[in-house]
């Protein structure tokens, strides 16, 4: 009995298919810059695949994805960031979690607000 149940999980394992998160690819990275010398915040709207200058640093946001209108709503973006020519950073961000791959740097606060 218990050899047929294992046989049976298995089964409806392998032929339930796998239910993924769909994303939405978006144009354009709504992010906000903390100047942490003056303590001002900027929002700015960088497109995908263009370059961005801030002060010192400098944007390419490579992706931008949101979550389908099934899901909860939830934001992503690919993005690099130099500074003097020098690559700070290179990852993914996270709208709903920003403090897990956060902007390390002495000068600047970096997020994702939303992506359109």
């Amino acid at each position: 009995m218990k050899k047929l149940l294992c046989i049976l999980s298995l089964l409806c394992c392998v032929a339930l298919p796998h239910v993924g998160n769909a994303y939405v690819d978006r144009q354009t990275a709504v992010i906000n810059i903390l100047d942490k010398a003056s303590g001002k915040t900027h929002m700015f709207s960088v497109g995908v695949g263009t370059e961005f200058k801030y002060e010192k640093l400098s944007f390419i946001v490579r992706a931008c994805k949101q979550t389908d209108p099934f899901q909860p709503e939830n934001a992503f973006m690919f993005i690099e960031i130099s500074q003097n020519n020098e690559q700070i950073f290179g990852g993914w961000m996270n709208k709903n979690a920003p403090g897990e791959n956060p902007l390390q740097n002495a000068d600047y606060d970096m997020w994702l607000v939303r992506c359109e």
